[in-house]
């Protein structure tokens, strides 16, 4: 299984840094509130893009998820919809939480 926090810590920054376009193509503030493993933001609306530990100041979409679903849903992308489906993934903005499988691919 997927690591929250190696994701957040070394995954999303190498994955900016090996495709610096992805934060043009997105161009959005994702702020992940993952229960019981923390807060992070992923700021594509900056050039190259970044991560970081804490809430955006002003998200674009915030996705709400426990660890243990959001850490399936890193092993396997596609798990995203079905946890949406069933309420255990919350987006405040849809349309912009349908840009995750870029960030996860």
């Amino acid at each position: 299984m997927a690591d929250t926090a190696e994701f957040f810590d070394k995954f999303m920054p190498e994955k900016l840094i090996a495709k610096p376009d992805l934060a043009a193509s997105v161009n959005a503030v994702f702020q992940f509130d993952i229960t019981g493993a923390g807060v992070w933001t992923i700021d594509l609306a900056t050039p190259g893009g970044a991560v970081k530990e804490g809430p955006a100041e002003t998200p674009g979409c915030v996705i709400t998820v426990a660890k243990a679903d959001w850490e399936k849903m890193l092993d396997n992308p596609s798990y995203a919809m079905q946890l949406f489906m069933t309420g255990k993934l919350k987006a405040s903005n849809v349309g912009l939480a349908m840009q995750l499988q870029k960030i996860l691919a």
